[in-house]
């Protein structure tokens, strides 16, 4: 075969693949460091890689499509910040970053209040809330901890999280009775269908 014919050949082989986005996240220099995968309407890569994506895959997480948040994808989304008292040290820290539900909106999440959303922890710590849950709670994507980046390893990179003392259902409960639908470490998402 001559060379012009199996690389004009091969350029349409490639024309007539699909193109997934995963690829061009891949091609990134930034971690993904949030997986929100299930029921969302713009996905950025395609299913789980069994090789790759290995703790979701030891997490029992599987899916055909997801979307996908770096640093950056996060920091662009419009911030909140809260002040509350933290289980560990019951003193107040400054946490900021996306409301939660901004960050399902990103990755075309339809809000219904009945969806259930299962938020899932490095250390397979899940946590399965409603969406009216969440909104009640005004649950944020906490990026930073008192100005600073959160650091995988202490409760980051992301903590999904909120403040117990604004809830009144949890006023003059134990922090860690507050915290117990916090989940720090957080790195995916799972939508379900409405």
């Amino acid at each position: 075969m001559k060379k012009r014919h199996f690389l004009s050949l091969a350029g349409a082989a490639g024309a007539l693949l699909p193109t997934l986005p995963s690829q061009a996240q891949a091609a990134s220099d930034e971690p993904v460091l949030l997986t929100v995968s299930g029921a969302v309407g713009k996905p950025n890569r395609g299913p789980l890689d069994k090789v790759i994506d290995q703790m979701m895959g030891k997490h029992g997480i599987e899916f055909s499509q997801a979307t996908t948040f770096t640093a950056s994808a996060l920091a662009a989304l419009p911030a909140v910040s809260i002040q509350p008292a933290l289980e560990y040290d019951n003193k107040p820290h400054q946490l900021s970053g996306p409301l939660l539900t901004t960050v399902l909106q990103a990755a075309g999440v339809v809000l219904t209040p009945t969806r259930h959303i299962e938020l899932r922890a490095v250390d397979g710590y899940n946590v399965a809330l409603s969406v009216a849950d969440i909104q009640a709670r005004q649950m944020m994507v906490a990026t930073r901890i008192d100005g600073r980046p959160m650091a995988l390893g202490g409760l980051g990179p992301l903590w999904a999280v909120f403040d117990p003392a604004k809830l009144p259902a949890l006023k003059g409960k134990p922090a860690s009775e507050g915290f117990a639908k916090a989940p720090w470490g957080l790195y995916h998402i799972g939508v379900k269908a409405a």
